[in-house]
């Protein structure tokens, strides 16, 4: 599959797989093995909850220079 997000610049993004969740209350964070190394996240747990995000989905690290968003796969 060669999905991607064609609106975000491409050197924006990285392709990976999630390798920890440490959910909270109300925002979680997410581990991403990229080829790049482990990028993080930190997202609402009811966004992580409505993306369906497990240990192992892939997902698309989206980096912002203040935040970095998850896209599933």
């Amino acid at each position: 599959m060669s999905s991607s997000i064609k609106a975000i610049n491409v050197r924006n993004q990285f392709r990976g797989k999630i390798r920890e969740i440490v959910r909270g209350a109300v925002v979680s964070e997410i581990d991403v093995e990229t080829t790049f190394g482990v990028v993080t996240s930190v997202i609402t747990t009811r966004s992580v909850d409505e993306l369906d995000l497990r240990v192992g989905s892939d997902v698309v690290a989206l980096v912002k220079s203040t935040e970095v968003s998850i896209a599933k796969l």
